[in-house]
This record gives C-alpha cells, sequence and structure tokens, in this order.
C-alpha cells in the first residue's frame, strides 16, 4: 500500500504548509485577493516556491498589499521596487501591482469591491475530484469570464491562466486531486472554509 502524496509540495515544508492550509481554501477581502493575483503575475514563468519564499518580502515592499497605499505608489517607488533584491524586480510586473491597485481604488469608488468582483465567478462545486494533473484545466470558461470582468474594471496582467491559477489559490475551484491527502479532510462539493 502507497502512502497518499500531496498533489505538489513534498520535500519543502513551506511548499507543504502552503499546499495544506492555504491552496484552495477561501480567501476574501481586496487586501487578501490583491496580494493573490499580484503574487500570481509575479509567479508568471517562474516557480511558485520561489513566490513563497519571497512572500515576506513582497508583503514589506508593497506595504502589505494595501490598495490605496499601493495605488499611491510613483515613479520613486517603482525605482526603490527595483532596486530591492529580495522580490522580484521584473518592471512590468511592479506597475501591474500599482495599475491593479488602483483599480480597486476605482471599484471602491463606485462602491463595489474586488471581492465582490472575483467572488462573482466562483463556479459550483464539481462533484467530483480531479484524478491526475493532466486532468486539471489550465484555463476554463469561467476563468476567461473572470479575465474579462477584471481587464473591463482596468486590471492587467490577468489572462484566463493567471486567472484560473488565482481561482485556484483563492479557493474559488479546489483542486487537490482524489488521492490527495487534503482531500480527505474537504469533500469534494462541500465548503472549505475561509479565510
Amino acid at each position: 500500500m502507497t502512502t497518499p502524496r500531496r498533489c505538489f509540495g513534498d520535500g519543502d515544508p513551506l511548499y507543504a504548509d502552503y499546499h495544506d492550509t492555504e491552496w484552495g481554501v477561501p480567501v476574501h477581502g481586496d487586501t487578501a485577493l490583491l496580494e493573490r493575483l499580484a503574487l500570481e503575475g509575479f509567479q508568471s514563468g517562474l516557480s511558485w516556491l520561489t513566490v513563497l519564499r519571497k512572500r515576506p518580502a513582497f508583503r514589506t515592499a508593497f506595504a502589505g498589499f494595501d490598495p490605496e497605499a499601493v495605488a499611491a505608489f510613483g515613479v520613486d517607488d517603482v525605482v526603490r521596487l527595483l532596486e530591492d533584491a529580495s522580490i522580484i524586480r521584473n518592471r512590468a510586473k511592479i506597475q501591474a501591482t500599482i495599475t491593479n491597485a488602483r483599480a480597486v481604488v476605482a471599484l471602491h469608488a463606485d462602491g463595489a469591491t474586488l471581492d465582490e468582483l472575483v467572488w462573482s465567478h466562483a463556479p459550483e462545486p464539481r462533484a467530483e475530484r480531479w484524478v491526475r494533473w493532466t486532468d486539471v484545466p489550465a484555463s476554463t470558461p469561467g476563468s476567461v469570464a473572470l479575465a474579462k470582468d477584471l481587464k473591463a474594471h482596468g486590471f492587467v496582467f490577468v489572462g484566463p491562466i493567471t486567472a484560473y491559477a488565482a481561482m485556484q489559490a483563492c479557493g474559488l475551484v479546489d483542486d487537490h486531486l482524489a488521492d490527495c491527502p487534503v482531500s480527505a479532510t474537504r469533500p469534494a462539493g462541500a465548503p472549505t472554509g475561509s479565510s
């Protein structure tokens, strides 16, 4: 009999903890959701473990991802961030995070929230879990719709694949595989809690 293995994260305590306690668990609140969208953008083309290791530095560099604070970042802040070796120094991704914070502030000015926008795209839970990673989609009609809605509200760097990764990270979907130990504690189709 084989020991159940995590979908991902075995072999690194930080990655394993993220897998066990965060991935697929609902995330609410505009600050938390802005952080997840930003980190998914920074992860593009890189390992998620690289981003996880730098997450504390990202939180410091981006004022805890407070939308109002990040929206106020200017040219000097971009220069500061590009010189900060503790984060991923990519001008387009840094600028996208600032642009997206400004989009959150614009939502607030219109009496809306990022939380409402993102969670309006939560699909109905699947009755059964995926069996293999090759079964898990890179994007879905729901992530296409979410990306389109975000872009319509001024967000950037949020294509359908990034949107689906954010849906997974923020618990709109729970893509832990059927034989993953976490799946035994979160039956398919059941609420997974909140954070």
